[in-house]
C-alpha cells in the first residue's frame, strides 16, 4: 500500500492514485478550487434556474433527499435561487428515528415530497446477494438511489435533477474528474458503487427483472430525448461538509447526540443504521474505513494537520459496528457467523497478511499500531 503524503488516504482505495511527489489525485483535484471562477459557476447555475423556470413545469427540479445535512442544504439553495423542487427519498429499510425527524423537517421547509419504499423481501434479498457476490452490501442501496429519481423525473417530466457533491471528486477522484460535470452513464459506471455491473446481472430465480424494477434505471436515450439534465451543486458551488451543515443546522436539521455513528462526523451516516456496515467492508477490502475519508476532508481544508488526523485515527483505532451488523445480519436472514465468513472471503490478500493468528496490513499508516 502506498498513502497519500498529505492526507491519510492508500492508493487502495477506488478511482485514488498517489503520483510520484506522493500526494493523491484526490488533494490534487481539491487544489484546482483556486483556480475555479465560482462567481461564473454561479452565473452558470442561474442560468440554469432561468432555463428550466422558463419551461413552465410542476416542477422545476427533483432534489435526490435523505434528510442529511447535504441534501437539506441542497434544497436550501434550490429555495433560495426561486425553484421549485420535488423531493425524492429511497427509504433505507433501517431508516434511523433522527433520520426521519431530519426528512421530516426537511419537507417543513416547503417541499413536496415521495418516500419510495421497495418490497422489504427484495430489499433483503438483494442486500444478501449483493453481500455474498460481490462483498458489498451498498449496491442495492447504490442502485436504488440513483434509479428511483430517475424514474420519477421521467414520468413527472421535471428537466432538472439537483445532486450534491460529485463524490468522485470529494473522496477519490483525480483532476480529470472535475470535467464530469453531470451525472451520466459513464459517471455511473466509474463512481455509481455497484462495482461497475447492471442491475440485468443480479437478475435470478427470486431476483427478477420484475422485482428489480425500482433499482433500474432509464435507458440514457429516454434522457436524452425527455432533455432531463442530472447536475452536481458542488460543480457550482464549493462543496464543504462544514458549509452544508452549518446552513442545515440553521434550518432545522439536527447532529447525533450520540456522537459518530461510522467515520469521524457526528452529522454525516446517521438516517440508515445499515450505511454502516458497508464502510466496515472497507476494512477488509482496502485497508482503510470511514474515519480515513472524513479526516482527510479535513486535512484538505484546513481545519486539522495530517499529523493530528493520524493521532485521532490511533485513538479511535477501528472498530466493528455490532449492533448494525447484528441488524443487517437478521434483516438478510444470515447468521453471524456467516457474516464474518463472507467478510473474510472478501479480504484483500494482497495487503493483509497473517502473522500467529493476527491480521496486519503490511504497510500501514501507523507504524506502532495495536494489532491486537
Amino acid at each position: 500500500m502506498k498513502w497519500c503524503q498529505r492526507c491519510v488516504l492508500p492508493d487502495t482505495r477506488p478511482n485514488l492514485s498517489i503520483g510520484t511527489d506522493g500526494v493523491c489525485s484526490a488533494c490534487a483535484a481539491f487544489e484546482q478550487r483556486d483556480a475555479i471562477d465560482w462567481q461564473k459557476r454561479q452565473a452558470e447555475f442561474e442560468a440554469l434556474v432561468d432555463s428550466v423556470g422558463c419551461l413552465k413545469r410542476d416542477y422545476d427540479c427533483l432534489v435526490p433527499v435523505s434528510g442529511g445535512k447535504d441534501s437539506t442544504w441542497q434544497v436550501v439553495k434550490c429555495l433560495e435561487f426561486g425553484l421549485r423542487p420535488l423531493t425524492v427519498s429511497w427509504r433505507p429499510p433501517a431508516r434511523t428515528e433522527i433520520g426521519k425527524r431530519n426528512l421530516d423537517n426537511l419537507i417543513r421547509l416547503g417541499v413536496d415530497h415521495i418516500d419510495f419504499s421497495i418490497k422489504p423481501s427484495v430489499e433483503a434479498a438483494f442486500m444478501r446477494s449483493a453481500f455474498e457476490r460481490a462483498g458489498s452490501s451498498g449496491i442495492p442501496m447504490h442502485f436504488a438511489i440513483f434509479a428511483i429519481p430517475l424514474n420519477i423525473a421521467v414520468k413527472f417530466k421535471i428537466p432538472l435533477i439537483v445532486w450534491g457533491e460529485n463524490s468522485a471528486i470529494e473522496y477519490g477522484g483525480g483532476v480529470d474528474d472535475r470535467n464530469l460535470t453531470r451525472l451520466n452513464d459513464e459517471w455511473l459506471s466509474r463512481y455509481g458503487v455497484t462495482q461497475g455491473t447492471r442491475i440485468s446481472e443480479w437478475y435470478d430465480s427470486n431476483l427478477t427483472e420484475q422485482e428489480l424494477r425500482p433499482y433500474t434505471r432509464p435507458e440514457a436515450d429516454v434522457l436524452e430525448d425527455r432533455d432531463i439534465q442530472a447536475v452536481f451543486l458542488g460543480h457550482y458551488f464549493q462543496w464543504d461538509p462544514h458549509t452544508s451543515l452549518t446552513v442545515a443546522t440553521a434550518h432545522g436539521f439536527s447532529s447525533s447526540e450520540e456522537g459518530p455513528k461510522t467515520g469521524y462526523y457526528a452529522f454525516a451516516d446517521i438516517d440508515d443504521d445499515f450505511i454502516s456496515v458497508h464502510h466496515w467492508l472497507k476494512w477488509h477490502k482496502f485497508g482503510f474505513t470511514r474515519l480515513f475519508d472524513n479526516l482527510s476532508l479535513e486535512i484538505r481544508h484546513g481545519r486539522i494537520s495530517r499529523e493530528a488526523a493520524l493521532e485521532i485515527i490511533r485513538e479511535e483505532g477501528v472498530k466493528p459496528p455490532k449492533s448494525d451488523i447484528s441488524a443487517f445480519c437478521k434483516f438478510t436472514g444470515l447468521s453471524l457467523e456467516a457474516f464474518e465468513v463472507i467478510c473474510g472471503k472478501y479480504r484483500n490478500m494482497d495487503i493483509w497478511r497473517r502473522v500467529n493468528g493476527i491480521w496486519l496490513l503490511k504497510d500501514f499508516l501507523i507504524s506502532d499500531w495495536n494489532w491486537e
